[in-house]
């Protein structure tokens, strides 16, 4: 069974607009139908819901551009987390669009293909059990993020809180590793040069060794069994 639940969170993680505001309950309901998030995280969603309904778009935008578009630790784009600017980045998106299109996905946005909504819109296509497989190897990314959300008292770590539940258990020493990278205020514009000048993180064998985001890479590099694609 496929999970409409993957879609609303991601859709909840999408820049703010008029749209987004308009259907945050509706997305909340679905969550809510499903089941699988646990209560208490549907209740912290819900202040993201009211975040998001009541508060003044242009203040939402604002917010959502300081946390994750000006806040490299807090980057939606999952290969950033675990490969940076490097080379290999854009190997393991050529590997991860073929995996989009073996189970009969093809991109239609500007959004790169290992954009935090896109991948989860691409979960919420698969049988449950391979979506929640496919998302664990991702779970110490989806922690690290939604501690320093926490850390900022943002709604929108009820979101991650979510993943993480859905994703299970993270790997502590790669979490770990992640939390240990500056995380400046995105206000201190020097601090944010700075930790854009740095070497990129990468996670391997050579490195601080982090099976998680190995598995991560290969996971989504590998297709799975193919279905038809919808006509």
């Amino acid at each position: 069974m496929m999970s409409a639940t993957y879609s609303a969170l991601g859709r909840l993680l999408t820049y703010p607009d008029a749209e987004l505001q308009a259907s945050a309950e509706e997305l909340a309901a679905v969550i809510r139908a499903e089941g699988r998030v646990p209560v208490r995280i549907q209740k912290a969603l819900n202040r993201l819901v009211e975040d998001l309904k009541g508060g003044d778009i242009y203040s939402l935008q604002e917010q959502y551009v300081d946390l994750f578009d000006r806040s490299r630790s807090l980057s939606l784009n999952l290969y950033e987390h675990v490969h940076g600017e490097s080379r290999d980045r854009g190997e393991a998106m050529a590997g991860l669009l073929e995996l989009y299109r073996s189970e009969g996905l093809e991109l239609a946005t500007s959004e790169l293909p290992d954009h935090l909504p896109v991948f989860l819109e691409f979960l919420s296509l698969l049988p449950a059990d391979r979506a929640a497989s496919l998302l664990g190897e991702a779970a110490h990314v989806l922690e690290a993020i939604g501690e320093r959300l926490h850390r900022r008292g943002s709604s929108y770590r009820s979101v991650f809180g979510a993943l993480a539940a859905l994703a299970g258990a993270a790997d502590a020493a790669a979490v770990a590793a992640l939390l240990s990278e500056p995380d400046p205020d995105p206000d201190d514009l020097t601090a944010l040069d700075e930790a854009w000048e740095d070497t990129p993180v990468t996670f391997g064998p050579d490195d601080v060794g982090c099976p998680k985001a190995d598995a991560l890479v290969a996971a989504m590099n590998t297709p799975s069994a193919q279905r038809p694609s919808a006509a």
